[in-house]
């Protein structure tokens, strides 16, 4: 009897070398990605039937990977076959695509040693998702200021993807207890670093200014600085305080799962007439144009899942005449 065909509609996964439905990927529970946050991933995303600035969250991954000393079974060109299959195979026009690699189950029962552990490899593809409701960026997302530090970049570094969020979770239950969208953190010394998911961006006069410290390098956030200057806007990588932040004209945040995400209000600071700012809307609609010019953007095959980025394709992922 022939097996039923799988239904990778809702999102395929990719498991110990197969490809699965999302609804049967799983990990041991033995595996320190699973018992220690012994892991890292990236996020990358595909809008219009493509995946947008592939490569570059591939170099992350590769940064991530080397700082955390994971070596996965696969390697980068395997491992960007395997993301597009599962965006090929799911069908997905417009999806939210992971990797990530765990330390893996420790090959003798109870050893403490990280070399006992042979690394893994975990793709993935589900329908798109907003890290902020499209309804709370219509109005602007209010964020507040957590009273939890970020952890210490002496001790995890936020420039590599991990899972360790036990001091953004705090903010963000602290954050909705007091009926905000979500939370932004300070780190020790009182400097504005992210949220949770996503990086932070000021707006002054004709100055876009992100912080420079405890964050992640975020590949949205690479795409506004790089934007700015096509508006007239002079970007800034720079420290930013509580007063800054307070002092601005406009806040907005920036996340691979949502690209540009206007906020209206900071704690009980009120920006502009309680909406998206001018500015910041004007560089979310460039961001999303970009995107459908086929910007950076690299077409999936969705004809052939085996051969998920075939040459001779549009950025729409149309075959080219």
């Amino acid at each position: 009897m022939s097996q039923p065909t799988p239904d990778f509609s809702r999102g395929a996964a990719y498991v110990n070398g197969t490809f699965v439905p999302m609804s049967e990927a799983k990990i041991p529970l033995g595996d320190w990605g699973f018992t220690r946050s012994d892991v890292t991933y990236d996020v990358a995303h595909v809008k219009h039937g493509g995946f947008f600035r592939l490569d570059d969250h591939l170099d992350r991954f590769e940064t991530s990977l080397a700082g955390y000393r994971l070596t996965p079974p696969v390697d980068r060109a395997q491992m960007r076959e395997i993301v597009g299959r599962c965006v090929a195979l799911s069908g997905l026009r417009e999806a939210f695509v992971a990797m990530l690699s765990t330390r893996g189950v420790p090959r003798v029962f109870g050893s403490r040693n990280p070399h006992d552990c042979d690394n893994t490899f975990y793709a993935y593809a589900i329908p798109w998702l907003d890290v902020i409701k499209p309804d709370v960026q219509e109005r602007g997302a209010h964020l507040l200021v957590a009273s939890v530090p970020r952890f210490s970049s002496r001790s995890l570094d936020p420039t590599l993807k991990n899972y360790n969020w036990r001091d953004l979770s705090r903010g963000v239950f602290e954050a909705l207890d007091s009926g905000y969208d979500t939370a932004l953190l300070l780190d020790d010394d009182g400097f504005v670093t992210e949220g949770p998911g996503f990086n932070v961006f000021i707006v002054k006069g004709d100055v876009v200014t992100t912080p420079d410290r405890g964050a992640l390098l975020g590949i949205t956030r690479r795409s506004v600085l790089e934007l700015c200057p096509e508006l007239g806007l002079e970007p800034r990588i720079a420290p930013v305080t509580f007063d800054d932040l307070m002092e601005a004209d406009e806040v907005f945040t920036t996340t691979t799962a949502g690209g540009v995400m206007p906020c209206a209000r900071v704690n009980d600071r009120i920006y502009g007439n309680d909406r998206p700012g001018e500015i910041s809307l004007r560089l979310k609609a460039l961001y999303w144009q970009k995107h459908a010019e086929g910007w950076h953007m690299t077409p999936v095959n969705y004809d052939d899942p085996e051969r998920p980025f075939a040459a001779g394709l549009t950025p729409e992922g149309e075959k080219r005449p």
